[in-house]
């Protein structure tokens, strides 16, 4: 069975797509039916401009994953591409985060009014820590490629091990001649 890894890739990208797609439509769905349809009352230009806005994002990235993550096939059914890996990490897995949040605050806005949206705040919060600590991780971890030392001008190597505690008592290691 030939690229049997790509077909398996592009079945789970595809069922991901369809159930992200399904979710969206659902709670969009729900959002103006309940909102702008049965709470007459909160039917208002805020209301709309806050969901529009706020909503903006998740739509930009489930079209951005549907881009990336479709797998597309040939003519005669051949899978040409499998698309990106839609559960990979970094990047990929912080535009989940906020899609999920995203939903959750339509829901919020749905059930509470327009005071739901105050929860999609949340985001850019997590956004800046997540890159203060991706940054953070990098540069201490760059420290030791650029020759800066630990406290007390010792590589900050941790515990050393039996034979180098046994090289460095003997002298280190010496070349032997004939």
């Amino acid at each position: 069975m030939a690229q049997k890894a790509a077909k398996q890739l592009a079945a789970r990208n595809t069922a991901i797509l369809n159930r992200t797609h399904a979710i969206s439509l659902a709670l969009n769905l729900l959002f103006i039916i309940l909102r702008l349809l049965i709470f007459r009352s909160s039917r208002s230009r805020p209301t709309l401009h806050f969901y529009t806005l706020l909503s903006l994002p998740a739509l930009v990235i489930e079209f951005w994953l549907e881009r990336i993550g479709r797998p597309t096939h040939g003519a005669n059914g051949e899978l040409q591409r499998s698309g990106e890996d839609l559960e990979a990490k970094g990047l990929t897995e912080f535009m989940w985060d906020v899609l999920y949040w995203t939903w959750g605050c339509v829901v919020a806005a749905t059930v509470l009014g327009n005071k739901g949206w105050w929860l999609w705040s949340v985001i850019p919060v997590y956004g800046t820590w997540l890159a203060y600590t991706t940054f953070g991780s990098v540069k201490k971890g760059m420290g030791g490629l650029t020759g800066q030392s630990g406290e007390d001008g010792v590589a900050s190597g941790g515990a050393t091990s039996n034979r180098q505690r046994k090289m460095e008592k003997r002298g280190g290691q010496k070349m032997q001649y004939r």
